[in-house]
């Protein structure tokens, strides 16, 4: 049995309803978008047998109209030619198909209303159809985001990415050690511009002292 009993619970159907009572949403708004689609199929067959009867009806009217303008023209002519029993004869024939007509008109015009209810509910479906292949394509992108978020969840829960981390970090204290060798290694030995600056450095503080020996001296003299 279907999920829907007829066009109106289609149309007056809430699909968002319908999903949170669902135990596997995925599932249900596959199956609604199938009924849905079967229904409109359904529709829509319909639709265009009444558009075929509406056809055949059409035909039959105006082939009614033209005979019906026969039998006026030969009644007509029957007059003309002082026959009243024959005009008598074709206004009779006229008459009973001119009720003919009318009830094909009737027909036709009832014809008419059911292929304007029948467009409307192909609209309906439609756009009903159209809002659960958007559910379906949320809900897919929905699962899809979970699962992702659930295999990261995973992966820390397990302690990898805390393994990760402490490799990264022995990494780190490795480079570490690296630099400090390099550095101990350059410790004591001085390039020749780091001579020349220390030569520099050293005859500048020989200059103050020798400057400052001498202002003491001037001193003990005065």
């Amino acid at each position: 049995m279907g999920i829907f009993s007829r066009f109106a619970d289609i149309v007056n159907s809430n699909i968002t309803a319908l999903l949170d009572k669902a135990e596997d949403p995925e599932k249900m708004v596959r199956l609604i978008i199938q009924e849905m689609e079967d229904t409109l199929i359904e529709v829509r067959s319909s639709s265009a047998r009444t558009l075929a009867d509406k056809k055949e009806l059409t035909r039959r009217l105006a082939r009614l109209k033209k005979e019906i303008e026969s039998w006026a023209d030969k009644a007509e002519l029957a007059i003309s030619k002082g026959r009243d029993d024959l005009a008598r004869a074709a206004l009779i024939e006229k008459s009973q198909l001119e009720e003919q007509a009318e009830s094909l008109a009737a027909e036709l015009t009832l014809l008419d209303e059911q292929i304007d209810r029948l467009q409307d509910e192909i609209a309906q479906l439609q756009e009903k159809l159209i809002d659960a292949k958007n559910r379906k394509q949320a809900l897919a992108l929905k699962r899809k985001t979970m699962s992702s978020r659930l295999d990261v969840k995973k992966q820390i829960d397990s302690g990898k990415l805390n393994d990760t981390l402490n490799r990264f970090e022995h990494y780190e204290r490795k480079i570490d050690e690296l630099e400090a060798d390099v550095e101990s290694y350059d410790l004591g030995n001085k390039s020749l511009a780091d001579e020349f600056a220390e030569l520099e450095a050293s005859s500048k503080v020989d200059d103050e002292l020798a400057a400052l020996k001498a202002k003491v001296a001037k001193k003990d003299k005065e």
